[in-house]
């Protein structure tokens, strides 16, 4: 093949390429709206400080949460082109008790022997995300997005406990409840996509994972599944792992959520 044909027939490669993306990435407006339900495992460790002993009660959620909870989850995205932005929110209200445990320390140092407590653990709290997102791949079969944003993390952690005989001076009282509560904001960077299969790419693997600092030393998150797409929207059923490791001032040292997850899509 002569240089010219072969510069011609490049062309031609490239504009089709040209045309078809700038087909896969429409400048109309499209929508796409997720709602889950999460089914994860919470683990953390907070210290309960100020008034109620030199060091404070220190515990582990998990110690007195074991078992899988229900949490709300939504996701709302709008896409025109290669530009895009999204919303994510987790919404948790979760507690338990625990009669006769050790599982706790006071100034950090366990119960003297013979000491057991009752103890009640509430945590409430929200997981806002916000993020603009840009299409490297616009492949339908393959889209493929980097994306930048914040993620907000407001969390109240209410305890009561009552121990089973007093601990002395400069200690907690017998009995009490203490909470710990704020908010905090980190930047965000990530990818996510999705990988169709199947005889007409109805099934798919949808992926996303971002990292980010500010307010925490480090949070991050993960998040892989599998779907089926109808005409309407997709069934998709996953799991999503998200840690925050908190600044060493921090009365909540880290918290992370872990589990599956199942949800129905809606796209307009």
């Amino acid at each position: 093949m002569k240089r010219n044909e072969a510069l011609s027939v490049a062309l031609g490669i490239l504009s089709a390429l040209s045309q078809s993306a700038m087909a896969q990435t429409s400048d109309e407006w499209r929508f796409h709206a997720m709602l889950y339900g999460y089914f994860p495992d919470i683990s953390g460790k907070s210290t309960f400080a100020g008034d109620i002993g030199r060091d404070g009660i220190t515990i582990s959620s998990n110690k007195i949460i074991e078992n899988l909870k229900f949490t709300f989850m939504g996701t709302f995205e709008a896409q025109k082109g290669r530009w895009g932005f999204l919303t994510d929110i987790v919404y948790m209200d979760v507690g338990n008790s625990k009669s006769n445990t050790r599982d706790l320390s006071v100034g950090r140092v366990e119960l003297p022997v013979g000491v057991t407590a009752n103890v009640n653990l509430d945590i409430k709290s929200v997981v806002w995300e916000l993020a603009a997102s840009y299409r490297v791949s616009p492949d339908p079969t393959a889209p493929f997005d980097v994306i930048a944003g914040a993620r907000l993390l407001s969390m109240k952690q209410t305890l009561g406990w009552v121990f089973s005989a007093d601990l002395g001076p400069n200690q907690p009282s017998r009995s009490g409840n203490k909470e710990i509560k704020g908010d905090n904001w980190d930047g965000i960077v990530g990818v996510k996509g999705r990988l169709a299969f199947g005889p007409n790419g109805e099934w798919f693997v949808p992926y996303y994972a971002d990292v980010g600092t500010g307010d925490s030393d480090l949070t991050w998150q993960a998040i892989a599944g599998l779907g089926y797409s109808f005409h309407w929207g997709d069934i998709i059923a996953g799991w999503r792992y998200l840690e925050y490791q908190f600044k060493s001032s921090s009365k909540i040292e880290d918290m992370s959520l872990n589990g599956p997850m199942v949800g129905v899509a809606f796209h307009w």
